[in-house]
């Protein structure tokens, strides 16, 4: 019991003093950063062990080894690997694909000779991910995509065990694409995949080192920003390897969005505001997969929900599941709770907020940081008073007051965490991915944006199964013939909607 008491202190410690802590720079970086932080903008407050000593040294300072004499890595504290190790193992029991997919192919090796450079949010799950690449052969060089949401002690544990890893949390402008450039451009050795969240690496690579590219097999992307700076690479011709576009695959596109949302929305509500959701009347604005999974969780809850959306199909898929469809003047006074998950900018604008009742609860779902105007929010007339971490009080010059979340940033990742099983889905459609371009023979894939072929999405969701004790049915060959289908699958069309 010793050691996690301890912890339990220092984190308590730790957090008392970010409470107190006024965020002055945050939500001041460039616009190129708020781009390409659109997919998952905004940090995991997640338990951390975070030791707060030597918060002061920037780790570009340090000369830190692990205990195998390396050096080639840049973390916050090395010695908090232990605690990040521990994180790993409980991530790994979530996440039954990859563990699985590491079983079945240690033995042939399907990335043997992949030199992989990663960029995504690293945190214990994608720790898991980048475990199981290396033990399918591949060697691996990883940067954060986020400036805030690496956890310290994973990062620690990944360098410990041989990972060359550049990431810390609360990273600079300058520190972030230092990073990225850590990873790239290291004397004998290049890679040859890319594995991206957001497109920064991609970006970087085609900025500084685009002759790169003539060893480079493919991209894998799984953020909606990385994909569309690739169709917008690709239509311009200046795509000069194949990408596969995983954000798209339906196994990422319902879990991720749909499911994960459904059961983190509550979690990240609750943990900063201790609201109680019977009888609270909540305004979702957007109604796709993430609006979908929002909606159900709360009229779950008992709360009363509205809805506004500018797609009549989605708007229509409202009304029958029994919700309100508005548009956000009309209900603005009343509603005690604000959610966005659109994707788009200033949907909810100054004037909202200005009309909101005392303690509206303001929050987005969406992808994108820009889906509440707070810049227009940060004028003279306006008190910030931060009241727990991610969690601000912006009040009015009369008294009146709104409960302001994360900064308008994701509010999973950024208040709560994200359910482990999920990113289990989107980890084995990623190291999936990174087979298939990796091994594919030559002609196969052009020079454009891929989808994960259907077999492979089945492939993800069948691997989850053992997990519920869930028994597939089989086709008998006449049944098959019937349908006209391989009795193996894959069973739907591509135009075929889940």
């Amino acid at each position: 019991m010793e050691p996690s008491l301890h912890r339990i202190q220092i984190q308590f410690a730790d957090q008392k003093q970010e409470f107190n802590k006024r965020p002055t720079k945050i939500g001041r970086r460039s616009l190129s950063r708020s781009i390409s932080q659109s997919s998952t903008d905004s940090y995991s407050s997640a338990a951390s062990y975070t030791d707060s000593s030597d918060d002061e040294t920037s780790p570009r300072d340090k000369q830190q080894k692990n205990s195998k004499g390396s050096s080639d890595f840049c973390v916050k504290n090395i010695k908090q690997a232990e605690f990040g190790r521990r994180e790993i193992e409980i991530a790994e029991q979530e996440m039954p694909a990859l563990m699985a997919l590491r079983k079945r192919a240690q033995g042939e090796k399907p990335l043997a000779g992949a030199k992989i450079v990663g960029c995504t949010h690293i945190t214990a799950q994608t720790a898991v991910l980048m475990e199981t690449l290396g033990a399918l052969g591949a060697q691996c060089r990883w940067a954060a995509c986020n400036i805030y949401s690496t956890l310290n002690e994973v990062a620690a544990a990944l360098a410990e065990s041989g990972f060359p890893v550049f990431a810390w949390k609360g990273e600079s402008e300058d520190d972030f694409w230092w990073c990225i450039d850590r990873c790239v451009n290291v004397e004998g050795w290049q890679p040859n995949m890319i594995l991206d969240d957001g497109g920064d690496l991609t970006h970087w690579i085609y900025k500084k080192y685009p002759n790169m590219f003539k060893k480079i097999k493919g991209i894998v992307e799984e953020s909606v920003t990385g994909v569309h700076r690739l169709y917008q690479l690709s239509k311009a011709g200046k795509l000069c390897v194949p990408a596969m576009n995983v954000n798209d695959s339906v196994t990422k596109q319902k879990f991720d969005n749909l499911y994960c949302c459904r059961e983190s929305i509550l979690d990240g509500l609750k943990r900063t505001t201790d609201m109680m959701f019977g009888g609270k009347q909540v305004v979702v604005c957007g109604y796709g997969e993430v609006g979908k999974g929002c909606c159900a969780a709360l009229k779950a809850m008992g709360s009363i929900v509205y809805v506004t959306e500018i797609d009549p199909i989605c708007a229509l898929q409202a009304c029958m599941d029994g919700f309100r469809l508005v548009k956000l003047n009309e209900v603005i006074r009343q509603v005690d709770i604000v959610i966005t998950c659109t994707g788009n900018k200033n949907v909810v604008t100054r004037e909202h907020l200005d009309r909101m009742k005392n303690s509206c609860i303001v929050c987005n779902m969406g992808h994108s940081n820009t889906e509440i105007d707070v810049a227009s929010l940060r004028t003279p007339e306006l008190t910030w008073e931060r009241v727990r971490s991610q969690v601000d009080h912006v009040i009015w010059p009369d008294g009146k007051r709104i409960v302001l979340l994360a900064e308008g940033r994701l509010l999973n990742l950024s208040c709560s965490t994200v359910p482990t099983f999920v990113l289990s889905i989107t980890a084995t459609t990623q190291a999936l991915a990174l087979i298939e371009l990796y091994n594919a023979p030559e002609g196969r894939y052009k020079q454009d944006v891929y989808l994960l072929p259907k077999k492979m999405d089945e492939y993800v969701a069948s691997l989850h199964l053992p997990t519920f004790d869930a028994h597939l049915t089989e086709l008998t060959d006449e049944q098959a013939k019937y349908l006209g289908l391989n009795k193996n699958g894959p069973f739907k069309p591509n135009y075929y909607r889940y």
